[in-house]
């Protein structure tokens, strides 16, 4: 396993496949590039599809301190592009990864192509927060308890082995509880929305009409306030709207990134 180094030595797993323009896919809240499994592979054959683990997760270090933040975050993200020599790429980040992707293109504006920020807000300073009842679920992080928020049952009935994949990885690699919490409290803690207008970066806003874990009101939000934004709203979709709506969100997503070359 391939790592890169922080600048705070922390040590952050990635992982490389596929041949073309270099596509960074920036993963949410306590998860790791596992949950870009199906996506990575649809994009490979067009892209060099670059995915790591945010620290606290994966085969990353799970450091107690500093403490974590969504620009912290995309800090790591540099560093992953650096390690690979990449100068500028197309960022796609899900979740807290689009809040990740906000500082990308606010802080780090030389380094990107076209930016796809998907089921994402602005932070709960200026966004709709999620529904109370939601955050016990995603701070347990069982999968069982978060699937109804994640995809649709009947999608999920029909992809039994490829959750119990998953899970056997969720297993295999556990967010110790520091690290959950400091991923919390990072991403709740985002709030880039006076800089949001200064982000240069073509941009698409993709989001699930049907998702509880970040409310799809939050998609125009982030479309008006960054400049030329794209807007999608995939109909029915949940949180993962990538598992259960998946030829509609990667041909959008695509496309948009083929309209807008590096």
């Amino acid at each position: 396993m391939p790592f890169a180094t922080a600048r705070d030595g922390t040590r952050l797993a990635y992982e490389v496949i596929g041949n073309g323009p270099p596509l960074l896919l920036v993963s949410g809240q306590a998860s790791d590039r596992s949950i870009w499994t199906g996506l990575r592979e649809a994009f490979a054959d067009r892209y060099r599809v670059v995915t790591f683990d945010h620290r606290g997760t994966g085969d990353s270090d799970k450091p107690e301190a500093p403490p974590y933040s969504t620009r912290g975050f995309a800090d790591d993200a540099i560093a992953v592009l650096d390690q690979l020599g990449i100068g500028r790429a197309h960022a796609y980040g899900m979740s807290m990864g689009g809040r990740v992707c906000q500082w990308l293109g606010i802080a780090h504006a030389a380094r990107l192509g076209a930016l796809v920020l998907g089921c994402t807000t602005p932070g709960n300073a200026h966004g709709v927060r999620r529904p109370a009842l939601v955050d016990p679920v995603l701070m347990s992080g069982d999968p069982e308890r978060m699937l109804p928020f994640l995809a649709s049952l009947d999608w999920a009935a029909a992809n039994a082995g490829f959750l119990a994949a998953r899970n056997a990885w969720a297993v295999a690699h556990p967010v110790p509880p520091h690290a959950r919490q400091q991923h919390y409290l990072a991403s709740e803690g985002h709030d880039a929305w006076e800089l949001l207008p200064r982000i240069t970066a073509p941009t698409l806003v993709i989001h699930g009409s049907d998702d509880e874990m970040n409310v799809a009101a939050n998609a125009p939000l982030l479309a008006e306030r960054i400049p030329d934004a794209e807007l999608h709203i995939i109909a029915g979709a949940r949180h993962v709207y990538f598992w259960d709506h998946g030829e509609e969100a990667n041909r959008v997503v695509r496309g948009f990134l083929e309209r807008h070359p590096l």
